[in-house]
């Protein structure tokens, strides 16, 4: 298990330490668990709870667990009764920053999905480029795709 990265205010970290909670074990911890030894309203423990659990899925780090709540996600569990693909949270995710993301980031949330619905699996990011390749060239991109590359925003 990977340590989280995690946006942390110097007071949350105190009572991490008061509290006796280590990165790699906020994960397994509920909202209410975490409000009340953080002393942070649940919404705090809830946005710091999805950054952990969302990292600890192979290949997921810190920016893209950030793409997956900006997507309304708050876990895997979330994920799957969305019923969304990878394509479609990418192509969400594109239009709510107004520019295209990088290819990869349409394998990682592939992957998320991946994950969402095969809890468990050691499937990493890479594993889902000749998937996105394939749909990518049989369906292309929608009509209303941002042109403006993630790299120039």
């Amino acid at each position: 298990m990977s340590t989280p990265k995690l946006p942390l205010t110097d007071v949350e970290r105190k009572a991490m330490r008061e509290s006796k909670i280590k990165l790699t074990d906020i994960a397994g911890y509920t909202a209410d668990q975490l409000s009340a030894s953080l002393r942070v309203p649940e919404e705090r423990a809830r946005l710091l709870l999805a950054l952990a659990k969302f990292q600890n899925v192979p290949s997921i780090g810190h920016k893209l667990a950030i793409n997956l709540i900006e997507l309304g996600f708050h876990s895997l569990e979330d994920i799957k009764t969305g019923g969304e693909s990878g394509a479609q949270l990418v192509e969400r995710l594109e239009r709510l920053h107004g520019v295209w993301m990088d290819p990869c980031v349409e394998d990682v949330m592939r992957l998320a999905v991946h994950h969402a619905n095969h809890p468990g699996s050691e499937m990493k990011w890479w594993d889902f480029t000749i998937e996105r390749k394939a749909y990518r060239k049989q369906n292309g991109y929608p009509t209303d795709r941002p042109s403006k590359a993630w790299h120039k925003s």
